[in-house]
C-alpha cells in the first residue's frame, strides 16, 4: 500500500514537470534571455578610484604629485634703518655699526616642466634676495625669478636642471562641486605633505589681495592647508594640477576648515605670459560691474536674477567701442555662464589684449551677442613689456652708497633722462631720488614697478630727496593712464 502511494507521488511529480515544460515552450518568446541582475551596493562613491576591493583609493594621485612639489625657501635682508640725529650727535653716526638682519621664509611650488619652471605664489618670493628650491629627493638648487604678478598672487621662478617630473595640467573649468582634490604642499616645514577634501565652491571672491585690479576667483576646498602650503599643488584624483593653493580663512592662523587655491585656467595663462613676455597681458572688457541679486534685480527692474550688471563704461574700453551699454547684463563669455564679477574676471583673464571673445547680454529682456576685441590697460592691443614704466616718462637708476650716506637715507632710485610723461606733468626734476611710494619702499627700480601695481584706488602719493636735501611729495592718479 505505501508502495503505491509512493509511485503514485513520483508519476503525478513527473506529470506535472512536464506540463510546465511543455507551456514554457508554447507561450515563453524563445528570443527572451534571462538575465542576472547583481545587487549595487549599499554606498557608491562618485569622483574616486577605486581599487579591487571597492575602497577609496588614492594612492596613485598622492604617489605621482608629491614628486612634482618641491619646497620653496627664501632669504630676506632687512635693510630698513631709521638714523637718531640725537644719538648721532653725541655718539657718532650709529649707522656705521647697522648689521642687516636676515630672515627666512617657506612656502612652496610646482615643476610645470622637465627643464625646471616652477610655479608658486607671489607672497612667498616677494622682495627676497635669494631663492632656494628643494626637490622631494631633497636635491636642493638656488632659482631665478622669471617674473611675477601681484594680480593675480602667482610668480614662475626657475632652476637649471633636466629632466625633472613635470605635474600635467587638468581643467578647474570641469570641476564639480563634492569631486574630491588632494593638497600637496610643505605645511610648517613638513615636507611632501598631502592632504584630501573635496570641492567645496567655486569662484569666491575674498577681497584678500589690495589691488583694485585683482584677479580672484579662488576654489574653496576642505583640504588642510597651513602655512607653507602657499604654492602647492591642488590635484584632481588623477594627480593633475587642478589649483595653486593660496589662502586660508581662519581666525588663528592655522587651518580650520576652509582653504581657497587660484584655478589652474588662470594659472596656465600667467604662466605662458610671464615665460614669453616677462609680463602678464592683462585683457580688459573696459566695464565696472556688479553682481546681480535680488536688491539690484528690484532697483534696475530686472526680470531674472542672473548674470553680472554693467554699472558703467570705460571711455574708450572694448565694450563700449562694440556698443554695449550701462545697464546691460552680461549673461556669457564664450558660451560659460558668468553669474557673479569672480566669474567673469575669470573668464576674461584667460585672454590676451586682441583676444576676440563672444559676450551675451540681456538688454530690455531680450538677448543681444557682441563679438568684443579685448584690450590693455593702456586701451590698445599691444604687447606690454616687464620694463614697461613709460608712461612716467623718465629712466631710473639706484644711488650710490655715498649719495646715501650724504642725504641720511639707506634706500632709494635716482630719476634721470626726464621727457614727456607723467613725472614731467608733476613738476619733478632730474635727479630726484625715489625712496617711497604710499607704503613701499623703494630699493631697486623694479619696486617702482611693483608699486605701482599694487595701487587699488589709482591715487600715487611719491616720498623722495633732491641731491641738495630737499624733501618733496607728489601725488597724482593712475586712472587716466589705464
Amino acid at each position: 500500500m505505501k508502495a503505491k502511494m509512493f509511485f503514485g507521488r513520483v508519476l503525478t511529480a513527473v506529470f506535472g514537470g512536464g506540463i510546465a515544460i511543455i507551456l514554457f515552450v508554447l507561450f515563453v518568446d524563445k528570443e527572451e534571455k534571462i538575465i542576472t541582475v547583481k545587487e549595487p551596493n549599499a554606498i557608491q562613491l562618485a569622483s574616486l578610484p577605486q581599487n579591487v576591493t571597492g575602497q577609496v583609493d588614492l594612492t596613485l594621485a598622492a604617489e605621482s604629485s608629491v614628486k612634482s612639489v618641491v619646497h620653496v625657501k627664501t632669504l630676506y635682508t632687512n635693510e630698513e634703518y631709521q638714523s637718531n640725529p640725537f644719538y648721532d650727535f653725541l655718539f657718532g653716526n650709529s649707522k656705521r655699526d647697522y648689521q642687516p638682519q636676515p630672515s627666512l621664509g617657506s612656502g612652496s611650488g610646482v615643476i610645470i616642466s622637465d627643464d625646471g619652471y616652477i610655479v608658486t605664489n607671489n607672497h612667498v618670493v616677494k622682495g627676497s634676495n635669494l631663492i632656494n628650491v628643494v626637490l622631494q629627493d631633497k636635491r636642493s638648487y638656488e632659482a631665478k625669478l622669471v617674473g611675477q604678478d601681484p594680480y593675480t598672487d602667482l610668480a614662475l621662478i626657475k632652476i637649471e636642471e633636466e629632466d625633472l617630473p613635470a605635474m600635467s595640467f587638468g581643467n578647474s573649468d570641469e570641476l564639480k562641486l563634492g569631486e574630491w582634490v588632494l593638497a600637496v604642499g610643505n605645511p610648517f616645514n613638513l615636507t611632501s605633505t598631502v592632504t584630501a577634501g573635496i570641492i567645496s565652491a567655486k569662484a569666491r571672491n575674498l577681497g584678500i589681495m589690495s589691488n583694485r585690479m585683482s584677479i580672484e576667483s579662488f576654489l574653496q576646498t576642505d583640504a588642510a592647508v597651513n602655512p607653507g602650503n602657499s604654492g602647492g599643488a591642488l590635484v584632481d584624483t588623477k594627480g593633475r594640477l587642478v589649483g595653486i593653493n593660496t589662502a586660508i580663512e581662519s581666525r588663528t592662523g592655522s587651518y580650520s576648515g576652509y582653504s581657497f587655491a587660484i584655478p589652474v585656467t588662470i594659472v596656465k595663462k600667467v604662466i605662458d605670459d610671464l615665460k614669453e613676455f616677462g609680463k602678464v597681458q592683462r585683457a580688459m572688457l573696459g566695464v565696472s560691474i556688479q553682481s546681480v541679486d535680488a536688491n539690484l534685480a528690484e532697483e534696475y527692474g530686472l526680470e531674472k536674477i542672473e548674470g553680472v550688471y554693467i554699472a558703467e563704461l570705460t571711455d574708450g574700453g572694448a565694450a563700449g567701442g562694440v556698443g554695449m551699454k550701462r545697464g546691460d547684463v552680461i549673461l556669457e563669455i564664450n558660451s560659460k555662464e558668468v553669474n557673479s564679477g569672480a566669474e567673469l574676471q575669470e573668464q576674461v583673464s584667460k585672454y590676451r589684449p586682441g583676444d576676440e571673445i563672444e559676450v551675451l547680454i540681456k538688454r530690455d529682456g531680450k538677448k543681444k551677442q557682441f563679438d568684443v576685441v579685448l584690450r590693455n590697460r593702456l586701451g590698445n592691443t599691444e604687447v606690454i613689456k616687464s620694463s614697461d614704466l613709460a608712461f612716467l616718462g623718465a629712466e631710473f637708476e639706484p644711488i650710490s652708497t655715498k649719495e646715501k650716506y650724504r642725504l641720511q637715507i639707506n634706500r632709494g632710485v635716482k630719476v634721470k633722462n626726464l621727457r614727456g610723461g607723467k613725472l614731467k606733468e608733476e613738476n619733478i626734476r632730474e635727479g630726484f631720488i625715489i625712496y617711497k611710494i604710499n607704503n613701499t619702499p623703494i630699493y631697486k627700480v623694479k619696486d617702482i614697478e611693483e608699486a605701482l601695481q599694487s595701487v587699488k584706488d589709482g591715487g600715487v602719493f611719491i616720498s623722495g630727496i633732491y641731491p641738495n636735501g630737499s624733501v618733496k611729495y607728489y601725488a597724482f592718479s593712475l586712472k587716466d593712464n589705464e
